[in-house]
């Protein structure tokens, strides 16, 4: 099964790590990356820009209203995503675990992904 793990963290505070402490988180996911992706396993990865370069459709009666900025305000964003492939749930918290690493702050949401698009990949 595909299994998508949104990564939350409060923006602010990412963009505040000096660059040496960006580059050793990286760096550690980009190690756990290459060992999922050595299976045959690892998706897509993705590290979204800034919530300020966001650009949010809203939906309801009428036009939709077109806003700039995410779609919530609140302390956490997302800040990325990975795609994996994995037998269970276990498998992929695990995988999440050790991405995480030594950081202190932050969430995981982790999703089964279903198909969108008749025929595509993500057929269960």
């Amino acid at each position: 099964m595909l299994y998508a793990i949104l990564c939350y963290n409060d923006e602010a505070a990412i963009e505040a790590w000096p660059k040496e402490t960006d580059e050793a988180v990286i760096g550690h996911r980009i190690k756990v990356q290459e060992k999922m992706a050595a299976t045959g396993r690892l998706g897509p990865v993705a590290r979204l820009m800034p919530t300020t370069a966001a650009t949010t459709l809203r939906f309801g009666a009428g036009e939709p209203v077109v806003l700039d900025g995410p779609f919530a305000e609140t302390k956490e964003q997302l800040l990325g995503f990975y795609v994996v492939e994995a037998r269970s749930l276990e498998e992929v918290i695990a995988f999440a675990r050790e991405l995480h690493g030594a950081e202190v702050h932050g969430t995981f949401e982790i999703r089964p992904l279903r198909a969108f698009l008749p025929g595509s990949d993500l057929s269960p």
